[in-house]
């Protein structure tokens, strides 16, 4: 075709925007204006690849190794034997500690309310004016010391020497002598003292055959009342100097010598009376010097572990 002739027809003609080609993305290919990786096809893929017929389109949960060790019969049959072996030894530990240490004895010498408490201590401290020393029962047991103001018990001696350990610390400070290992000789002799006196007083019951139903926790409980004095001679001590320690402590020395006096008599000699057996005259007087040996001893330690604490 002529030149003019195609010039022509291209003026005639409108122009047609040009097509570019847009490369198809190849699988596996990212778009190169894309920032950021395109997964939830795959996600979607995965996830239905585990999707089952009748879930309503949700993923099938898998089994956790929980449930499977559950669902398993050999481990069940395992778990209910730990069970019962569990059930065995608890039994057994129950059995040993009743055994060795009797829990349910310990439960009535704690077995205290307020006004045990109070009353105890104004027995104490004036035992002259009381007058019933005997001890109550029920169906050939001892009352609760709640309902009986005779009755042992652990509560105050434990309190007690909790408080005296605490009262000599004090005393110890205001001297600027006091010191943890000063403070734990001052607990450890009173015990010792304590367990020198059962083991004596077991001793000697035995030697002398009592037959009597004083048992090594009453020995502890009639024992651990001399605290009660002695944290009220340290506090006097305290307070007013030598002169209220001595008139204080004096007061409860000889309080606590009534009352064992008054309380040890009716385990210790009038058991034989109770019984109808006859004794002779020899034994009759070792009981009453082993009870008034026992009273006696209380004034002594009593001084002995109280007179340092005081200057």
């Amino acid at each position: 075709m002529h030149p003019a002739g195609l010039a022509a027809a291209a003026a005639g003609t409108p122009r047609l925007p040009s097509k570019r080609r847009i490369p198809v993305s190849q699988p596996g290919m990212a778009d190169p204006h894309q920032l950021f990786d395109d997964t939830s096809s795959a996600q979607s893929r995965g996830y239905g690849a585990q999707r089952a017929p009748g879930d309503l389109g949700y993923p099938a949960a898998s089994a956790t190794p929980q449930a499977a060790f559950l669902a398993d019969p050999v481990s069940n049959m395992a778990m209910a034997y730990g069970s019962s072996l569990a059930a065995q030894g608890k039994e057994l530990v129950d059995k040993n500690i009743d055994r060795f240490i009797p829990v349910t004895k310990l439960k009535y010498y704690f077995a205290v309310d307020t006004m045990y408490v109070g009353r105890k201590l104004g027995l104490l401290f004036f035992p002259y004016l009381h007058q019933d020393w005997e001890v109550q029962y029920q169906q050939d047991t001892p009352v609760a010391p709640r309902f009986d103001v005779n009755a042992p018990d652990l509560y105050i001696p434990a309190m007690a020497f909790i408080t005296y350990v605490l009262v000599a610390g004090l005393a110890l400070g205001t001297q600027d002598r006091f010191s943890p290992d000063l403070l734990g000789l001052q607990a450890s002799s009173a015990l010792a003292w304590l367990t020198l006196e059962v083991l004596a007083i077991l001793l000697s019951l035995y030697l002398v055959t009592v037959n009597t139903d004083l048992t090594t926790i009453d020995l502890v409980a009639f024992l651990g009342y001399k605290y009660v004095g002695m944290i009220g001679g340290v506090l006097m001590g305290l307070l007013f100097g030598k002169i209220g320690y001595y008139l204080v402590l004096g007061w409860c020395c000889v309080s606590i010598f009534v009352f064992m006096i008054r309380t040890l008599r009716l385990k210790i000699l009038a058991e034989a009376a109770a019984e109808g057996v006859p004794v002779r005259e020899a034994r009759n007087q070792l009981r009453m010097y082993l009870t008034m040996a026992v009273a006696a001893a209380q004034p002594l330690l009593m001084y002995w572990l109280t007179f340092h604490l005081v200057r």
